[in-house]
Formats: structure tokens, C-alpha cells, sequence
């Protein structure tokens, strides 16, 4: 399910300019094009170079700083005297150069700045390659990112033409906007009068909708991720995926064509897909019998190669297939995913909460723990104090008593809590009502803030609908809606908010949807004049995800396109899934 798009819809923009901006940009900072003697990864280890510049082209982190002051002051103890650059990417901060002057070296360094902040990482996605962005301010509450995002909306604005229409939820979103239309403001004169490529945008925090990231990915790409971990558009498949004793770095994207037909699909249909491609492969493979020598002449010269290349792809396709099936199968997943609906339904809350302990007791994983205590505390709007303490009690026995700080990490971003006495959802969602109605409080109150950690999923679930009431058989061959991303079992909260506030052109009527997500005073619309705009841009839409976005919520959008006649395009401060969110949030690193 490749999802071919309506004949009339808009083609995507070309992003291969970011790449070139970036590539020149970074040429330009080096001064010289060649003459690189050798690559050095940052790591704990002497760089062992005999040349007389050194240049360091790191992310703007501590650890970085201190390991590029204790090279540089061992040069310093030797004797030898080098040239130093550090290109900081995607910005500098002043942080960094506050190391480097506390270690001794700030005058012996010259710093620059790469602003590379988009990675074009297939025809409709992009990401900021900033996995900290999550745990930065969704848990310290550090804002020195939202500038980078700012910026990098600049850019493709000024790349693409203006945003007729921008909406956007979440107070990381309200700041980035209001960042970005500063920037807009100050350099007005760059977007008039260009024609916009890109009819909409939309930004969204990753805090308002936790619970789609939580949950298991069943789409093929998705499960990739979940199994082999995707890193910057490819994925390192090992012996047990290439039927060889070497690894491969494979890319993901839309040129791999066997990929591209079965990224979206349920991972139920995939293997049927593969073996209907193998047999056809082999048919064509078979048409040299009886050819003749021109004909077979023919054959090498123009489809041989393309049909070799589709081989090998297949190949490795199916054995990521039988490895995932391996994986499952073990820890058996039809259980866990079993457990997950039965929480985004609200059912059997006894039965599920018995088989996270149960997971817990035989320690099957840590990570995995974590989630599905999250998972059982957003659904169910934070656990009673009773399962609260025992669950937590069961896992620092199970898996350590140093997981304790990530407890309290959890508790703050509001992804494993407490329920407060008289907080039932109905209670919770009385307080709200009152807090948001008292116009004499004036100002955001510690009792607002405090709620605003609830989720009160339960309620949001039923006013968007997002468990879809299906007679018979949900059929995951040809998906009536977006819940097939979730085997028919929930349509992602952040996809349907997207598509309601599309369908709307605002917020209008998803007021208590609004007020139930927390978010009344950071949702907003912005709605410039569209006459520039073609009815072609118009239904291009650019989802930006601030805090990380799942390959799931990208399956969702890409069906949701199709089906509605849009094309979606997404930027993202990173890919994430369920493991990657818990492991921002963990003290013990793995």
C-alpha cells in the first residue's frame, strides 16, 4: 500500500535544495573543499593526528566541550602548538563557550556555526536530527531549542513562499510560532509576493497526545523502527536479516520501490505482498527462456540490473519480516497488543494492570515496563495511589532501586501519575471547567498548573471518536480510517486532532476537545489572505511534530491524504517511538 496518490494530487516540493544550502554552508566554513586528512569520531579516545589544524564539528553539548578542552590542553602539556575550529551544529550556545573559557581554551579556539537544522530524509519528511528536544523541554523545561525551530521554519518559508494558513497546539508550539513570525516580521520584504508552495501548517507539541506514542507500532516501517531502530533515514540490518555473516546500512526511502510499496502497510499484509513480488519477480526472470540472442541481448542491457537490485531489496525485506515474526513470536505480542487495546478502550483494567506485573516480576524488559505503566497511567487519567505504589514497589525490586530518579521524571512530564483523592475524571474535568471559566484568577493558577498534567484521554477519546465502533471484522487489507495504523483498534489522537482542525480551517467547535487537552490559552489559528495561494498549494500541508513523531502518525496523515485529496509533508524535531520516549525520560542508561 505504496497509498498512490488521486492523479490530481499537488506534487510535493523538492527539498534536494536544503541539502545543497547545507553542503555549500559547510564548505564555506571549512575554507577549503579538500585536504580533510582523516574523519575522527567524537568519542572518549586521542585523537591521534599529526597535522596542524584540527576542526570539530560537533553538536553544541558539555560533554563535547570537555572532551575537545582535554585535547587541546594535552597538546598544550606536550608542547605542541595546532590551530583549532569547533563548527557547532545546528547553533552555538553560549553554554558551550562557557566550558570552553572554564577549561582554559576559549582563546585558543576559533568557533562558527553550521546551520543545518533540516534533513530531507524522504520526498515528504523532514527532521531536525535533535533527539534531546524531548527530554530538554518536555522534562527540564529548556527552551534553547525552540529558536533552532523558529529558524528552520524561516528557512522554508523563505524556500518555499508564505504560509497562508498556520495552526498550531501546545505552549512549545505557541513559542516557536511567535519566534518564527519575529523572524518573518524583521525580514519582510524576503516572503511578499512569492506565491506559496505550501497551503497550511500545523504545529503540534508532542505532550498533547503522549498516548500515541506509547503504543506498539503494527505498520511495517513503524515496526522496523520498534525492532532495528531507524537512525537518520537508514537502518543497520545484522546477519540474522541478510543471511550472511556481515551487516548492511540499508536507506529507507521512497527510492527503495519494494519499501515504498509496503512502509505503510499493516504488518499483516506484508508477507502476502512479498511472496505475490517474489513470484512475479521470478516470472520475469524466467522470460529469457526461448529468447533469442537480440532479445536476450536486450534483457541484460536494460532490465537485468534493475531486476537484480529489486532481488536483493526483496530479499532483505523478508528477512526483516521473519525476523520481526522471531521477536514477536518470543515475547509474545499478541498478548501485549491485546493488553494496549484493552487500555485504549477501558476494559479490564484489573487484567491488564495484573499483566504489567506480571511483566515486570519476569523482568522481560525495563523499557517496556515503563511504557505499559505509562500507557495504564494516561489512559486512565494516573493511577490510583494504591497500584501506584505497588507497581512502582514491584519494579525498583525487579529491575533496581536506581530507577528511582526516572520515577520522578516520569511524575513531572506528567507520563506516570498519581491520582490526588477526588480526582475521578469527572471531578478532574469539573476543576478544569471552573479554573478555565474564572476570569477573576486572571492568571494561569499552581491548581491549573498541576491539573494540566492530567490526560483525561478517556474523555477526549470519546468526544473525537478515536475507538471506532466496528460491526464484524475491522478488514486491514482496505482501511476504512486512520485506526488501521493501530489494527482498526484506535485512530492516533494527534492525527485526528489534525484532521478536524483542517476540516474546520480552526479551532471553532473543538473547544472542549481544547479545554480537555489543557492547551485553551495555546491553540491558535492564523489565517493570512489566500488569494496567492493556488488550489493546488492549498492542499499541501505541512505537519510539524515538536518533541518527536512516531512512523504510525506518519502512516495515519499519508492515509488521511489520500483519502481526503492532501498531501502531507512532515518535520520533526526527530523520529521517535515508544522506547525512545521512555529511554529520554530514564536515569539508567542502558
Amino acid at each position: 500500500m505504496a497509498f498512490p496518490h488521486r492523479p490530481d494530487a499537488p506534487e510535493l516540493p523538492d527539498f534536494s535544495m536544503l541539502k545543497r544550502l547545507a553542503r555549500d554552508q559547510l564548505i564555506y566554513l571549512l575554507e577549503q573543499q579538500h585536504e580533510v586528512d582523516k574523519l575522527y569520531k567524537v568519542e572518549n579516545k586521542p585523537a591521534l593526528s599529526s597535522n596542524e589544524q584540527l576542526c570539530f564539528l560537533v553538536r553544541p553539548r558539555i560533554k563535547n566541550m570537555r572532551y575537545i578542552a582535554s585535547l587541546v590542553n594535552a597538546d598544550k602539556l606536550a608542547g605542541r602548538t595546532r590551530k583549532y575550529k569547533v563548527i557547532f551544529s545546528p547553533q552555538k550556545f553560549y553554554a558551550c563557550e562557557m566550558v570552553l573559557e572554564e577549561e582554559g581554551i576559549y582563546g585558543d579556539v576559533s568557533c562558527d556555526e553550521w546551520a543545518f537544522s533540516l534533513l530531507p530524509l524522504d520526498v515528504d519528511l523532514l527532521s531536525m536530527e535533535l533527539p534531546e528536544f524531548f527530554r530538554d523541554y518536555f522534562l527540564e523545561g529548556d527552551q534553547r531549542w525552540i529558536n533552532t525551530v523558529a529558524q528552520a521554519l524561516h528557512l522554508l518559508s523563505t524556500l518555499y513562499g508564505p504560509f497562508p494558513n498556520c495552526y498550531g497546539i501546545g505552549r512549545c508550539a505557541k513559542m516557536a510560532y511567535e519566534l518564527w513570525r519575529n523572524l518573518e516580521e524583521e525580514e519582510d520584504g524576503e516572503t511578499k509576493g512569492r506565491r506559496p508552495e505550501i497551503g497550511h501548517i500545523f504545529l503540534l507539541d508532542r505532550d498533547v497526545d503522549f498516548v500515541t506514542a506509547l503504543c506498539s507500532q503494527v505498520v511495517y516501517e513503524g515496526l522496523v523502527d520498534d525492532t532495528f531502530r531507524i537512525k537518520c533515514g537508514s537502518v543497520d540490518f545484522g546477519p540474522e536479516v541478510t543471511s550472511s555473516d556481515k551487516s548492511l546500512k540499508v536507506l529507507l526511502n521512497a527510492e527503495d520501490k519494494v519499501f515504498n510499496e509496503i512502509r505503510n502497510e499493516h504488518f499483516s499484509n506484508v508477507f502476502g505482498f512479498l511472496s505475490q513480488k517474489a513470484r512475479n519477480l521470478q516470472a520475469q526472470y524466467d522470460r529469457r527462456r526461448g529468447m533469442d540472442i537480440k532479445q536476450m541481448k536486450n534483457f541484460v542491457s536494460q532490465e537485468l540490473k534493475g531486476l537484480k537490485q529489486e532481488h536483493r531489496l526483496l530479499s532483505l525485506h523478508i528477512g526483516a519480516c521473519e525476523s520481526i515474526m522471531k521477536k514477536k513470536t518470543k515475547q509474545d505480542f499478541q498478548e501485549l497488543i491485546k493488553t494496549e487495546h484493552a487500555l485504549l478502550e477501558g476494559f479490564n483494567i484489573r487484567e491488564s494492570t495484573s499483566y504489567i506485573e506480571e511483566h515486570i516480576d519476569r523482568q522481560v524488559s525495563p523499557i517496556e515496563s515503563l511504557r505499559l505503566m505509562c500507557l495504564l497511567s494516561i489512559t486512565e487519567n494516573g493511577l490510583i495511589p494504591k497500584d501506584y505504589r505497588s507497581l512502582k514497589t514491584q519494579y525498583l525490586q525487579s529491575y533496581g532501586p536506581e530507577h528511582l530518579l526516572t520515577f520522578s521524571n516520569l511524575r513531572r512530564a506528567g507520563l506516570l501519575t498519581e491520582q490526588a483523592p477526588g480526582d475521578t475524571l469527572t471531578a478532574v474535568e469539573s476543576k478544569v471547567s471552573k479554573l478555565v471559566t474564572d476570569k477573576a484568577a486572571g492568571k494561569i493558577t499552581d491548581a491549573f498548573s498541576s491539573l494540566a498534567k492530567r490526560s483525561n484521554f478517556r474523555a477526549i477519546s470519546k468526544k473525537l471518536n478515536l475507538i471506532p465502533r466496528v460491526d464484524g471484522e475491522y478488514d486491514l487489507k482496505v482501511p476504512r480510517d486512520m485506526a488501521y495504523v493501530f489494527s482498526g483498534a484506535y485512530v492516533p489522537l494527534s492525527c485526528r486532532i489534525i484532521e478536524q482542525v483542517l476540516e474546520r480551517r480552526s479551532w471553532q467547535g473543538l473547544d472542549e476537545v481544547v479545554r480537555l487537552l489543557n492547551c485553551s490559552d495555546f491553540a491558535f489559528t492564523d489565517m493570512t489572505k489566500e488569494d496567492k495561494a493556488s488550489s493546488e498549494s492549498l492542499r499541501l500541508i505541512l505537519v510539524v511534530f515538536l518533541g518527536g513523531c512516531t512512523f504510525s502518525e506518519i502512516s495515519a496523515l499519508r492515509f488521511l491524504g489520500r483519502e481526503k485529496g492532501h498531501r502531507f509533508i512532515f518535520l520533526t524535531t526527530a523520529v521517535t517511538n515508544s522506547a525512545r520516549l521512555m529511554e529520554a525520560m530514564s536515569e539508567v542508561k542502558a
